[in-house]
């Protein structure tokens, strides 16, 4: 058994071969080798894996992240962001942080982030006398917010994994987000003021007013999203439907910059990235199950049972476990393979599973820009047109800032346990 569901995997893994095809391999090995039982099983489990109401989110965020990813939704939000923060020294590096902890609350997801802030902020920092590592180290690393501040697709994951709430996941993500991004701007304005580089600009109420106007549709959809579950209006999947239409009009109707040709661009996009997620998701789940049936999760939590390990022990190697895991393997991937096997040892520690899941995203979002696998890096090199080795050093000293936020939630749980008091009543 460990032949089929720890060696087998590994090695698949090591030769490249796609996440699915890993898991399903090791599942259907450990299925018809030692445990004899009808193949029926290996069907019943992945379609039993999908059949979870909070799973229809998913493509209705991919979509809406998709239309407003489009077209001038990054440009308003700059400008906007910008007229806020002109006055500080480093004032377009804060705006690219404040403008993709926005956009990551409208689309939830990192790579979108990346592109679309991207191609707006990377050449007027260059313009600016930013350094191109620095500038390029930040918008690959400071878009990792986007699946930490809600919406998050990779929250819905772990909260269809753990059996976890996802509105309390979303109300617990709010805060330790914004930490971040406060952590973020505090150390580009430093190194900005000791670098010497950066033009600031005295802040004019008219033109706040002008580019809120400007943006206020394009901030009005984390206010709808957010607002109607925290109020109680309807569930994160029909918040997800909502921001799916909202996104559409905004797009089509009233910003006008979207044909129905784009559009169907857009939804074709929607649906390949769809198929990816719950290909692995469903072959997951069938491994998840096998691992159960086969009590490895029950074993693990005996084991560590008799080892007296502490929480704060466990949450440290943890911790290193997904920074190393998160080099090599997307966020929905790592979630979908090593929830079932945490979170029997989370409960058994008596750790919250909310505060856990906002550990693990962060974790995992670190992951996104760290070398050598970091999806972000790759997009990023690709929209900025900027040597890869260049982007690996820029991220470096955002990677320190980003350990430091990790740290400081992992062991001060009541950051994210205070977000679902304020947003929850």
């Amino acid at each position: 058994m460990i032949f089929a569901l720890g060696l087998v995997p590994v090695v698949l893994l090591l030769f490249g071969f796609p996440i699915f095809i890993v898991l399903l391999a090791g599942s259907v090995l450990a299925l018809t080798g030692y445990m004899q039982m009808p193949l029926t099983a290996i069907q019943q489990n992945l379609m039993g894996s999908l059949n979870s109401p909070g799973l229809l989110a998913v493509p209705y965020f991919i979509f809406a992240g998709e239309l407003m990813s489009r077209g001038t939704v990054s440009k308003r939000l700059v400008d906007f962001v910008r007229s806020l923060v002109g006055n500080l020294p480093g004032s377009l590096g804060v705006t690219t942080v404040g403008t993709a902890t926005v956009f990551g609350a409208i689309s939830g997801s990192s790579a979108a982030s990346v592109v679309a802030v991207g191609k707006v902020m990377h050449p007027a920092m260059t313009a600016d006398n930013y350094p191109q590592r620095f500038s390029a180290g930040m918008i690959t690393s400071v878009s990792a917010i986007g699946i930490i501040i809600p919406p998050s697709i990779p929250m819905i994951i772990y909260g269809a994994a753990a059996e976890a709430s996802i509105p309390r996941l979303y109300a617990a993500g709010v805060v330790p987000g914004l930490i971040l991004a406060a952590m973020l701007s505090i150390f580009i304005m430093l190194r900005a003021r000791a670098g010497g580089f950066g033009t600031t600009e005295a802040p004019s109420l008219k033109r706040i007013l002008y580019t809120m106007g400007r943006a206020s549709w394009a901030l009005g959809a984390p206010v709808i999203v957010l607002g109607g579950i925290y109020g109680g209006v309807f569930s994160p999947t029909e918040a997800a439907a909502v921001a799916c239409a909202y996104a559409l009009i905004v797009a089509r109707f009233i910003y006008r910059e979207l044909s129905w040709s784009e559009i169907l661009d857009a939804a074709t996009s929607t649906v390949f990235f769809t198929a990816q997620v719950l290909v692995i998701i469903a072959a997951a789940g069938l491994f998840s199950w096998i691992l159960t049936v086969n009590q490895v999760p029950q074993t693990l939590v005996t084991w560590i049972a008799e080892m007296e390990i502490s929480p704060w022990q466990f949450l440290i190697a943890v911790n290193i476990l997904l920074l190393v895991v998160g080099c090599f393997m997307d966020p929905l991937s790592a979630i979908l393979l090593l929830t079932p096997l945490l979170i029997p040892i989370v409960d058994s520690l008596g750790i919250d599973k909310v505060h856990f899941g906002i550990v693990m995203t962060l974790n995992l979002a670190i992951g996104l820009f760290t070398p050598p696998f970091g999806i972000n890096i790759f997009v990023a090199q690709s929209a900025l047109k900027m040597q890869t080795l260049d982007i690996y050093r820029g991220v470096l000293p955002f990677f320190a800032v980003f350990l430091a936020a990790l740290l400081l939630i992992t062991f001060v749980p009541a950051i994210s346990l205070w977000g679902m008091e304020l947003f929850l009543f």
